[in-house]
């Protein structure tokens, strides 16, 4: 029996990590946790807001699902990782901002990462076993969200309900409006380089409409293994809170006898820059990619209230990165200091756009 501790209970993937859970018996949800909304009696242990390590120490669970939206998670998934419970990350953005520091505390843990992105998941699943010397490069999908094909000048006055009409995921706001600006494709970059070990030239992102094919290892010697299968959260879920097995899923069979077609397009960069700036983040390293985040979530919550247009995202987040120094956080409370200052920046340029 593996007793889980879900937190970010009531978001999209905490609602379809509780299908997995109610579905196979060996799995226990022992603790469960949202931000604002009532979950009395979902589990034996509760708790709404508040800081999620305390409910993690009364849990002591097996596995956490980190599913918080955010640079709130972080405690959560260093916790985790200083103490080698299995972590089941979908909260991209905590590995993103603390970089270092969490892969220093997993390191001490030595415990199990196991991530619930759909493309870090594929990853996860080309590379396991495999010899890291053999491995060549990674490439990430990305569907292209609701304006691919747009330019710049068709995005001028996009509305937050068009940024929303995701083409092929069901995903809450934040990560979908990342999906349309292709800052979510940044952020998964960053999180590809810290849980694989990989060097930014050695990740490539692509977009494949279609979402089947869900990232690409290549090897040295000119093989490349794919991990393809319908857009469907349900199965990244599974394989984390199952593992090491694979459990089984109502999600269906991919049908390849339908006509089924795989294209694949490099990204538009001039219209999307949230990518070029996240590659830009990673490799200066230090607190760069933990300002591109904050900056990112800031813009994100301004343009859903209606007080940042569509393509000012882009441009809090690229003065954001002009304006700080992104020194390397030695510690927690200078991590925190540096988000908190590129949050200030952020919201003084949306304010001001």
């Amino acid at each position: 029996m593996k007793r889980i501790a879900l937190l970010g209970a009531t978001g999209s993937i905490g609602r379809q990590a509780l299908e997995i859970i109610d579905a196979h018996p060996e799995l226990e949800l022992a603790a469960a946790a949202s931000g604002s909304e009532a979950i009395d009696g979902l589990a034996p242990l509760t708790q709404v807001g508040g800081d999620l390590t305390e409910l993690l120490e009364r849990a002591r669970p097996d596995v956490v699902l980190n599913a918080v939206v955010g640079f709130a998670g972080l405690p959560a998934t260093l916790w985790a990782l200083e103490r080698g419970i299995d972590l089941a990350l979908a909260n991209k953005e905590s590995l993103v901002a603390a970089g270092d520091l969490a892969t220093e505390a997993w390191r001490r843990g030595g415990g199990r990462l196991l991530p619930v992105d759909s493309e870090h998941s594929a990853a996860y699943q080309c590379l396991e076993g495999r010899d890291a010397a053999t491995v060549h490069s990674l490439v990430l999908t990305a569907s292209g969200g609701p304006f691919r094909g747009r330019g710049r000048e068709e995005l001028s006055d996009v509305t937050p309900a068009e940024a929303l009409a995701h083409p092929t995921w069901n995903m809450g706001p934040k990560i979908t409006v990342d999906s349309a600006t292709l800052a979510n494709k940044g952020l998964e970059l960053i999180e590809a380089h810290f849980l694989f070990g990989l060097g930014y030239d050695r990740i490539e992102v692509v977009i494949h409409p279609a979402s089947t094919v869900h990232a690409v290892v290549r090897f040295r010697d000119g093989a490349a293994l794919a991990h393809l299968g319908y857009p469907d959260m349900r199965v990244p879920i599974s394989f984390a809170l199952t593992y090491p097995e694979r459990a089984a899923t109502p999600v269906p069979q991919l049908d390849f006898g339908s006509g089924l077609t795989l294209e694949f397009e490099p990204p538009d960069l001039e219209t999307f820059p949230l990518l070029a700036l996240a590659r830009q983040a990673g490799g200066r390293g230090g607190t760069y990619p933990c300002a591109f985040n904050a900056a990112n979530e800031v813009a994100v919550a301004a343009f859903l209230a209606g007080r940042l247009p569509f393509l000012g995202i882009a441009e809090t987040v690229e003065e954001t990165l002009a304006a700080i120094d992104g020194a390397r956080a030695q510690d927690l409370s200078e991590l925190y200091e540096a988000d908190a200052q590129a949050r200030r920046l952020a919201e003084r340029t949306a304010t001001a756009a």
